[in-house]
């Protein structure tokens, strides 16, 4: 029996994120323009922030959406195809869950944020 569920949500994963991943392709919003220079700041900022994430992950298209609405140029970092990512996830997080932004201030410190809405609730309040 645990083979044919198995199975069966693999087939269906097959089957829906083509299709998931063309309408996120299709729907994605235009982002915010800014000057030259503030742009420039915001890239500077975004440069120590790396989201962990799964392409097709409904949870992690809606953080690269809002993303995209601010014109946020963040590293993504698949952490279910590329194992060393997946163990820099666990091993700094504590868990192997996505998506997490990984938030690194001046001085090295690192923060893990877990859930999609507190994600795009930290990019909006540091960005919009």
């Amino acid at each position: 029996m645990r083979f044919f569920i198995r199975w069966f949500f693999r087939t269906l994963r097959i089957v829906l994120t083509p299709i998931v991943l063309t309408i996120n392709w299709l729907t994605t919003p235009k982002g915010v323009t800014r000057e030259a220079t503030e742009q420039v700041k915001v890239d500077q900022q975004t440069a120590q922030l790396k989201l962990y994430q799964f392409q097709a992950c409904p949870f992690c298209i809606k953080v690269r959406r809002e993303m995209q609405r601010l014109s946020l140029n963040i590293e993504l970092r698949d952490a279910q195809k590329d194992m060393t990512h997946r163990e820099d996830l666990i091993a700094g997080g504590g868990e192997w869950k996505v998506p997490c932004l990984q938030i690194t201030d001046d001085q090295g410190n690192q923060q893990w944020l877990y859930e999609s809405d507190e994600i795009i609730l930290h990019l909006r309040e540091r960005f919009a």
